[in-house]
Order: structure tokens, then C-alpha cells, then sequence
């Protein structure tokens, strides 16, 4: 089997030295820029690699929806496998790739798109052939949670950090799918129809972000609360339904998560006969991602080509996973949520009774309309 890598960033230029090193042959590489070693296999026109028959798979690591979805489409239709490190795309059109594969007698794999190079989806896939799994969590973006640790460990600012984060290239110029938590969302919304066999939309993922952090909020919490905080994803299955949702949560020092450090990830299944399995590492960069989609790769041209897909979409309900929150704003809050609150330059800092997750959310849209810079954390038991 040739393959063929569809775009050579970050991520794809790490699969292409990985794969090549290890004696795999890369025909074609697609890119609208020229790169200096690629002359022979560089194109920037796809039919060149959608009708040479010798490539069999195709690795997408484009990123974005289009023209990724559109290359993916083709290529699936013409017969060859695909692998993606592809988040957005994958969640986007979780179904539709999957029921292209079946129907072309191929597989899509993707690995790669949450976790990085921590081989998360895998293992997670392997738990559900012979275990209930009944919650994933994690912090699953490194951008957050390089911010946060920073901010914690050396008593700075949201903004400043985040300066920092861009500089090293951990966030991008504009970091909204990092903070406003779409990239975990996204995760969140793939880790949990893996597992719990059902298709869960990135719409259907609640999400409260972190760019209104402030160094107040690490402050009061560690003094009154003796926590700390980090950014996770979690899927809660329920019966019949599946809760899912993106939170700044508030950790006991002595809670796994809570000594993550810098830019790295943790990712957790539990399953009812192996009870918590956690995964460690980086969750993205050039080796550690490329060598993810390179797995991948070299799992089909093995032999695993089985693709197993879940045949309907979940009934999402996040009034079922209730937890207590920290909440600081300028604007009032309703009395009859309130555990505790004080009041300190006027600003509130709350703690409120255990409620859902839906819940929760629904005030806060009250809430931020009248304080845009309100901040709230789930509290983790």
C-alpha cells in the first residue's frame, strides 16, 4: 500500500518523517507551498493523487472543514482508506465519513484527532469491545491547560500567558477555539460516541470557556476552597442517555488532573469492570500528533480495516450530571441557587447548591448579559 498525506504542516510533516523513516512510501504529498526534498511527489492538484491507483490511503492533516471534507468525500468514494487528525472534521461529519466507509468497503480512522499522541481513541475503542463504559473526562487541550499551570504556578495574568502561549505556539493568533473551549468540546463530543456507541453533535456539548479567568479566581479558590482549577471535557452516560460538557472544574490538589502540567493532556475512561484507566502525554505537536496519524496508517496497511460505527444518534440530557459551582460576577445571582456567597469590591463570589449541568447554563446566559465578564467552574466530588 502508497499513501498519500493531504497537507504538510505540523502535523503533516510529522507523519511523513515518521512513515518514511520507518521504510513506509509517501507517493504524493499535497500542498500549495513548496517544499524543498518534495519536488518529486509535491502536487497541489488532489486528482493527482484521487486517480493514481497505487495510493490506497490517504492521511488527511489539513485541518479545518474545507477543502478537507471534499478531499475526504472523494477519496472515500474512490475506494482508498483515510485517516484523519482532523477534530472539526471529524466531529462535524462523524456520520456521514463513516457511512461513506462502510459503503465503499473501507475504513476511516482518527486516532489522531483528540489526545495527540496519546493513543486515547485507541485504547478507548478496544475498552467498549468488552466493558461498560460509563464516564470519560480529561483535560484534553494543552493551549488551556499551559495557560492555567502557569498562571497557578507563577501568579500571572490570563492575558499575559496567553501573549506567551501564541509566542510559543501553543495557541494560534486567534485563540478562540482553544479558550471558548470549541477544541475540547469537539474531543468531547468524538470520545464520547466511541463510547457509548452512539453519535453525539459538537452543538449538544455545553461549554463554559476560560478566557474570563482571573488571577482572583485561582486566588480565592485555593484560599477558601483549598483547590485548584483546570479546563476538562466530560461524557456522563446515564441509562439511556449521555451527558456531555466542557467546564472550567475545580480539582482537590490530590485529584490526578490538578497535577497536569504545562502544555501536557490527561484523558480518563471508566469502565465498570476496569474502573479508571488514564491516559498521559502530550496532546499535540509535530512527533507526538504525526506519530499518532502514522499509527494509524500503519494499523491499515497490517490489516485492521474494521470499522466499527454506531448506529444511531444519542439523546443528549445534561440535567442528568449535577455538580456544585463557583461563580464570580458584578450581577445578581437567583437567591435559590446560592450555598454561600460573600462579597468582596463588589464582586460576588458564589458557591452554589448542586444543580445540573443544563441548568447551570441556562442562568448563566442571564447572567453574562448582564455581566460579560463572569466567570464559573463546575466543582469536581
Amino acid at each position: 500500500m502508497k499513501i498519500a498525506i493531504l497537507g504538510f504542516g505540523v502535523v503533516g510533516s510529522g507523519a511523513y518523517e515518521i512513515l518514511t523513516h520507518y521504510g513506509y512510501e509517501v507517493k504524493r504529498v499535497l500542498d500549495i507551498r513548496q517544499h524543498e526534498g518534495l519536488e518529486n511527489i509535491l502536487t497541489s492538484n488532489f486528482d493527482d493523487i484521487l486517480n493514481d491507483k497505487e495510493i490506497s490511503v490517504v492521511c488527511e492533516a489539513i485541518g479545518g472543514l474545507e477543502p478537507a471534507h471534499t478531499f475526504v468525500v472523494k477519496a472515500l468514494k474512490a475506494g482508498k482508506h483515510v485517516v484523519s487528525s482532523n477534530k472539526h472534521l471529524i466531529c462535524t461529519y462523524y456520520d456521514e465519513l463513516h457511512k461513506l466507509a462502510i459503503e465503499n468497503g473501507v475504513t476511516i480512522k482518527f486516532t489522531s484527532s483528540a489526545g495527540g499522541g496519546i493513543p486515547w481513541l485507541y485504547n478507548l475503542k478496544r475498552g467498549v469491545r468488552c466493558d461498560e463504559i460509563t464516564k470519560i473526562m480529561g483535560i484534553m487541550n494543552g493551549t488551556t491547560n499551559f495557560i492555567l499551570d502557569a498562571m497557578i504556578s507563577d501568579s500571572r495574568d490570563f492575558d499575559d500567558v496567553l501573549k506567551e502561549a501564541q509566542a510559543l505556539g501553543y495557541a494560534e493568533a486567534n485563540p478562540s477555539a482553544d479558550i471558548d473551549g470549541l477544541d475540547t468540546a469537539r474531543k468531547t463530543a468524538i470520545s464520547s460516541s466511541i463510547a457509548f456507541d452512539t453519535i453525539i453533535k459538537e452543538e449538544n456539548v455545553s461549554v463554559f470557556g476560560l478566557r474570563n479567568i482571573k488571577k482572583a479566581d485561582i486566588d480565592y479558590i485555593k484560599a477558601n476552597l483549598n483547590k485548584t482549577v483546570r479546563y476538562l471535557g466530560f461524557g456522563i452516560k446515564n441509562g439511556d442517555t449521555v451527558a456531555a460538557f466542557v467546564e472550567p472544574t475545580i480539582l482537590g490538589y490530590d485529584q490526578l488532573e490538578a497535577n497536569v502540567y504545562k502544555n501536557f493532556n490527561m484523558i480518563t475512561l471508566f469502565g465498570e469492570g476496569v474502573g479508571r484507566l488514564s491516559f498521559y502525554g502530550q496532546g499535540a505537536g509535530k512527533y507526538p500528533t504525526g506519530n499518532s496519524l502514522a499509527q494509524d496508517v500503519i494499523d491499515i496497511i497490517k490489516g485492521d480495516t474494521k470499522l466499527v460505527y454506531p448506529s444511531k444518534e444519542a439523546k443528549v440530557d445534561n440535567s442528568a450530571a449535577s455538580r456544585k459551582y463557583y461563580v464570580r460576577t458584578s450581577a445578581s445571582v437567583p437567591c435559590d441557587i446560592i450555598d454561600s456567597a460573600e462579597s468582596i469590591d463588589g464582586i460576588n463570589y458564589i458557591i452554589t447548591k448542586k444543580m445540573g449541568v443544563d441548568s447551570i447554563h441556562g442562568y448563566a446566559k442571564d447572567i453574562f448579559a448582564n455581566d460579560s465578564g463572569a466567570f464559573f467552574a463546575g466543582i469536581e466530588e
